[in-house]
């Protein structure tokens, strides 16, 4: 061979290396947008700056399938036609390079779109060669992806090819993306009827073995409003829910806030616990800076419903212990749940607690003391316990 020809193949084979690092960097920033991020939007404008920047074009966009339209989704490079793509979605037909792509599932390439009479989108004209082509996820449209040039330089077959190969890759990276997005809005709407960690728990692999129970060593906290009961008897309806809901906003903000699981609203009554499904450090810490919080905060509140005549206070229990945790309930309607006696003795400890007053199991106490100022009361008569309980009522904390 001669050292023309040698240099020749050497040439091509650089080209090619080149390309095909090119393509590795292209898909690697795509996928890389896929990890750090639950939104679609970034991994779309990441693939059309690929795709633009693969094919040496001067403007890069993609339309995403939708109701049986094309809808742009993403630009990068000119914007004159950004405004008037997004508010036009593309018909599958041959009128479009879009179109074109996404009616024959091949790519489609118009070397001179002044020159092709089937090529008839009304759009502001700031190109005149384009290359489009079709991404497909397991035989099923997703999309096309489409780049244009303002001169006209036709595309080469090696980007056609090029490109084709990057929307296969990119139509895998587009579809994760979506399902990342769906299970983060899955997670978000949860999120409004259970706790934020239970979400976590429903929409994750790991949460399954906790879902179907464990052991585990937490802090409980539980919540009533003292005078509920009567004033439940007179209030009106109305007045009942409004009431019922500004108690139960201020509870929901403050437990995110501390870090609890919230088990569930019963009326005025008010379950969390601390150190599940997620760890945290100093759980017994947190209830105690939680029931103080709540103290506050409903003290506040009850000056303005003692101002409508309604006498309402807050009562607080405290105690840890083991108890065991997992899924409750039945086919269509299941809870996460703490069953154990700690969680006995921080809702009769609630129960016999007055209006703004917060007792400490003896435990509790114990995992508190130097932390905490609180004063030891009589020996309690707990309903459902064998045996006195010995509490503390908890005053503030220290340090």
């Amino acid at each position: 061979m001669s050292n023309v020809a040698s240099e020749t193949v050497v040439a091509a084979l650089e080209r090619e290396l080149a390309t095909l690092r090119e393509q590795q960097r292209a898909v690697r920033g795509v996928l890389h947008t896929v990890a750090r991020t639950a939104s679609l939007q970034p991994v779309l404008d990441e693939v059309v700056e690929a795709c633009k920047r693969l094919c040496h074009a001067d403007h890069g966009a993609l339309w995403l399938l939708k109701d049986g339209l094309l809808h742009n989704v993403a630009h990068h490079g000119e914007t004159e036609g950004a405004t008037y793509d997004r508010s036009h979605p593309h018909t599958l037909d041959r009128t479009s390079a879009a179109g074109r792509a996404a009616v024959t599932r091949e790519p489609a390439h118009i070397p001179d779109v002044e020159a092709d009479p089937e090529y008839v989108y009304p759009g502001p004209r700031y190109y005149r060669s384009m290359l489009s082509v079709p991404i497909l996820f397991e035989e099923e449209l997703i999309g096309v992806a489409v780049v244009v040039r303002r001169e006209r330089q036709a595309f080469t077959d090696e980007h056609i090819a090029l490109l084709k190969t990057f929307a296969d890759q990119a139509a895998i990276a587009i579809t994760n993306a979506r399902l990342i997005e769906a299970v983060e809005r899955q997670r978000t709407r949860l999120a409004r009827f259970v706790s934020p960690q239970v979400a976590e728990l429903l929409t994750s692999d790991d949460g399954r073995q906790l879902l179907a129970g464990h052991r585990a060593y937490i802090t409980i906290a539980y919540f009533d409003l003292r005078g509920f009961t009567a004033f439940a008897e007179t209030a009106e309806p109305e007045e009942l829910i409004d009431i019922v809901r500004e108690y139960h906003a201020t509870a929901g903000g403050l437990v995110t806030a501390h870090e609890g699981t919230l088990e569930h609203f019963a009326g005025d009554g008010l379950m969390v616990f601390f150190n599940d499904p997620v760890p945290i450090e100093e759980p017994e810490l947190q209830a105690a800076k939680l029931a103080l919080a709540m103290r506050e905060r409903v003290g506040e509140l009850a000056e303005g419903w003692r101002k409508r005549g309604y006498e309402l206070g807050l009562g607080a229990g405290i105690a840890v212990g083991y108890a065991t945790l997992g899924r409750i309930g039945f086919e269509g309607r299941y809870d996460y749940g703490a069953l154990g006696s700690v969680t006995n003795i921080a809702a009769r400890l609630s129960d016999v607690a007055v209006a703004g007053q917060i007792l400490l199991s003896q435990r509790a106490y114990a995992a508190l003391e130097g932390r905490v100022e609180a004063t030891p009361v009589a020996s309690l008569e707990l309903k459902g316990l064998a045996r006195p309980v010995e509490a503390y009522e908890l005053v503030r904390l220290t340090g």
